[in-house]
């Protein structure tokens, strides 16, 4: 194997491999990168067994063939590169060497037939979404996937093409879901349960991408398959079935209030800095004057603010204050309704104006 490629072509792809390759695996060619050189370009792969991808770029071939070396290091490497022509050669022990001017480097390698292969993208059945869509749901719902090993199918989160594009993600104490306003075609409804590292990486890859590009998003009985023309990203769906979201939507509110996003995170946050450091409670009082915030702790003190609010109605509920500004943040519009039904039952948040987000969130006892 023998290739030449520039530094700033490379160096993006290698940035999206190393999102997969390494972590706590103790399999050492899972470290590793896997390049190989044919048809004009580079194509390089990375994998954990749980998520792959597969991408490529430019490159001028002198001879064909493929090799393995540290993801980590040669990402390392090529970041302190200067931008340019940077070849790279395969030796006969397997290692790699790389020569940029005046410079030379040689990386350990693996033997490449060591590398796992792949599932291939499925030839039928792919279904098209748009790029930008996708990473706006994404973006939506994925602080709300949890993080507990033993809550393994919320670990991720639930894509259903239906007619539309939607995502889901709850960690047992909130639920955010997403919509998108766009039409797909799909024959029939498909569910899915895409794991939480997977989903980052598809937004991280897709972000990448002009503005109006496609994702080819398909599905087979235990993986799936998200494609785009500049790389492939591949993840074992996880197994188990994600809980009945609908039951647990909140259906008509008995008061609704509406405020303005930055002003009620602006009072979070104040507010918040007395909070209970593991509970985060914040007591939000609902009446005619608007909403007052309020929380108080032994170690930190007592705090209270009062912001203008529009709606009918009282009431006494408390909350995780950090629960509320996650869905403040990733709020699209300038005001938020708030829909509750009593201080014991889920909470409805909203983006005024927008139908397609929604975020129910517990209350906590104050």
């Amino acid at each position: 194997m023998e290739f030449s490629v520039r530094t700033s072509e490379i160096l993006p792809k290698m940035e999206l491999a190393a999102g997969v390759a390494g972590g706590k695996s103790t399999i050492p060619i899972l470290a590793n990168v896997l390049i190989e050189a044919c048809d004009g370009c580079a194509e390089i792969a990375a994998t954990d067994l749980e998520l792959s991808i597969e991408t490529h770029c430019p490159a001028k071939v002198k001879k064909e063939g493929r090799a393995t070396v540290s993801t980590a290091k040669l990402l390392n490497l090529i970041r302190l590169l200067p931008e340019g022509e940077v070849r790279f050669k395969l030796l006969d022990n397997h290692w790699v060497q790389l020569s940029c001017d005046r410079k030379t480097y040689k990386l350990v390698g693996i033997l490449a037939e060591n590398f796992p292969s792949l599932p291939a993208m499925p030839i039928k059945g792919g279904q098209k979404i748009s790029a930008a869509e996708f990473c706006g749901l994404a973006d939506k719902v994925s602080f709300a996937i949890s993080d507990e090993e033993s809550r393994y199918t919320t670990n991720g989160a639930l894509l259903r093409l239906n007619g539309a594009l939607s995502l889901v993600a709850t960690d047992g104490h909130r639920l955010a879901l997403a919509n998108s306003q766009a039409t797909v075609q799909s024959e029939k409804e498909e569910r899915a349960l895409v794991p939480k590292k997977a989903l980052a990486l598809v937004v991280s890859a897709a972000k990448k991408l002009a503005d109006g590009a496609e994702l080819i998003y398909a599905s087979e009985e235990k993986h799936l398959f998200f494609q785009s023309d500049e790389w492939l990203i591949i993840a074992r769906q996880l197994d188990g079935k994600f809980p009945n979201y609908e039951a647990v939507l909140p259906g008509e509110p008995s008061i609704s209030v509406s405020a303005d996003r930055e002003e009620l995170k602006a009072a979070l946050k104040r507010v918040g800095q007395m909070s209970d450091r593991m509970s985060r409670a914040i007591k939000l009082t609902i009446g005619e004057e608007g909403i007052e915030l309020a929380a108080s702790s032994p170690e930190s003190g007592e705090a209270k603010e009062a912001i203008p609010a529009v709606g009918k109605g009282e009431m006494i509920i408390g909350f995780n204050g950090n629960y509320l500004l996650d869905f403040l943040a990733h709020c699209p519009t300038e005001r938020v309704s708030i829909g509750l039904r009593d201080d014991s039952s889920a909470s409805d948040f909203r983006p005024v104006g927008e139908y397609g987000y929604r975020y129910v969130v517990m209350p906590i006892r104050i």
